[in-house]
């Protein structure tokens, strides 16, 4: 998009784009999305940035209004396979906070300053820029929707230093902590104490066929791991989630879709979410990974527009407009319960998987680690797959290269291309994946995962 397009998208106040762009307005000092209600500003006054880092970069603030830093992630960083592409995923999964960009760097093969230029050159915003922005994100929730001590938020959101995270807020919010959390009080008591979790709204641009993912969720949920409960339209999943600094346990609620109608002008949504974590700084990283389940970063404009152009796909388009291709919540765990099927997993977490130290209802364990199930089962395919993902011969991390993922995954012993091709869409968020043996025509690309997905829930192929 050029600079008109992108300005004619915000005097439209087009809700397709939030997330893709940021507008910052030079005679107030604030940026938004798109979307923004608030008066269109004068194009000469206008400035256009990739990132909302960028955009905080160069000295804006967000806008209190259309809350910028919540909008949903750029569907660009899911499709890329790039060295950019890779850095968004991992820096969202908080990598530049567990490891600084070094650790960065050393997962995508290239050194911090070959990162540095490449974000900078194309983002407008380096690794630390970006991940500061989003540990602003993640106090901001914070300081909203619980009763933390204000110090416990600085250090749980990745901050070195109280007196970084008060200039960071200021800075983004032009607001102290304090008076975030004081304009969120009326909002904190109707929606309970910390005992009921963190709540969460979970955005997605476009229209979200909630019920095809729940679905899709409660047919594959392994007991004592996850949980759908609930009628449909009005289900809830949960589930147990093993995080760098600790555990917690999500509650997903899921949405009625949108009907036929609606597919035109839908501005969006959300999905509302409560995390209970053990240690709060795991929040930005549940966060990420649950997004990635729920493939909540797509662009359903993009997928719907180039596959209900396709004859065979066009009535299940128009049926299901903006279905989704889930990921994983643990990529490694999809790997082993693709390999071993619902019935295997389950007898893995039964004899092998960790008790919650606070089980909560039916929700007690969470899943094997691949380096125990190495150890409890060195034999046969399923050895060979956890002792490859145990030792890093096989990566399927956030910023993993699909390509060389596929290539290892291939070489293990016994390990099928089908097996392997459910790897890549779900456990490494592939949106263009066909498995062999099924036919799947070049037109459908870049988005064939979505066009199985749709066939899958016709009923039209077998899963």
């Amino acid at each position: 998009m050029d600079e008109d397009t992108r300005y004619e998208a915000v005097r439209s106040r087009d809700a397709r784009f939030d997330g893709e762009f940021f507008f910052a307005v030079e005679t107030t000092g604030i940026y938004c999305r798109p979307s923004c209600p608030a008066v269109t500003p004068k194009r000469r006054n206008v400035r256009f940035f990739a990132t909302a880092a960028a955009a905080q970069g160069s000295g804006f603030r967000a806008c209190r209004r259309c809350r910028p830093d919540a909008a949903p992630g750029s569907a660009e960083w899911n499709v890329r396979a790039d060295v950019v592409g890779r850095a968004m995923r991992l820096i969202g999964d908080g990598v530049v906070d567990r490891e600084g960009v070094a650790g960065l760097a050393t997962r995508l093969g290239y050194s911090p300053r070959q990162v540095q230029r490449q974000l900078t050159g194309e983002l407008g915003a380096g690794p630390v820029a970006l991940a500061r922005a989003q540990r602003a994100h993640t106090a901001r929730v914070l300081c909203q929707t619980t009763e933390l001590p204000i110090t416990e938020i600085a250090f749980a959101s990745g901050f070195a230093s109280v007196r970084q995270f008060n200039d960071t807020i200021r800075t983004v919010y032009a607001q102290t902590p304090s008076e975030l959390r004081a304009a969120a009080a009326r909002s904190l008591r109707r929606r309970g104490t910390p005992t009921a979790g963190i709540p969460l709204r979970l955005a997605h641009r476009g229209p979200y066929q909630s019920g095809a993912v729940f679905d899709l969720l409660q047919a594959e949920a392994v007991p004592g791991v996850e949980q759908v409960s609930g009628a449909h339209g009005r289900r809830t999943y949960r589930r147990t989630l093993r995080l760098p600094h600790g555990t917690g346990i999500v509650a997903v609620d899921e949405r009625p879709g949108v009907s036929r109608a609606d597919t035109g002008t839908h501005p969006g949504g959300w999905l509302d979410a409560r995390l209970h974590l053990t240690d709060p700084r795991d929040l930005t990283t549940a966060v990420q990974r649950l997004r990635r389940l729920f493939d909540l970063d797509a662009d359903p404009y993009a997928v719907d527009g180039r596959l209900g152009a396709d004859a065979r796909l066009a009535p299940l388009v128009a049926a299901r407009p903006g279905l989704r291709s889930p990921g994983a919540a643990d990529p490694e765990e999809l790997a082993v319960r693709a390999l071993v099927g619902p019935a295997g997993a389950e007898r893995l977490v039964r004899r092998y998987g960790k008790t919650l130290d606070a089980p909560c209802g039916s929700l007690t364990h969470l899943f094997p680690e691949p380096a125990v199930l190495a150890e409890a089962e060195p034999h046969g395919i399923l050895g060979a797959l956890t002792a490859a993902l145990a030792d890093g011969a096989v990566r399927l991390d956030a910023g993993a290269d699909r390509d060389d993922a596929e290539r290892a995954l291939l070489a293990l012993p016994g390990l099928d291309a089908r097996t392997v091709a459910v790897v890549r869409t779900r456990a490494l968020g592939d949106p263009d994946v066909a498995p062999p043996g099924v036919d799947v025509p070049d037109s459908w690309r870049p988005w064939r995962s979505y066009a199985l997905r749709h066939l899958r829930t016709a009923g039209e192929l077998e899963s």
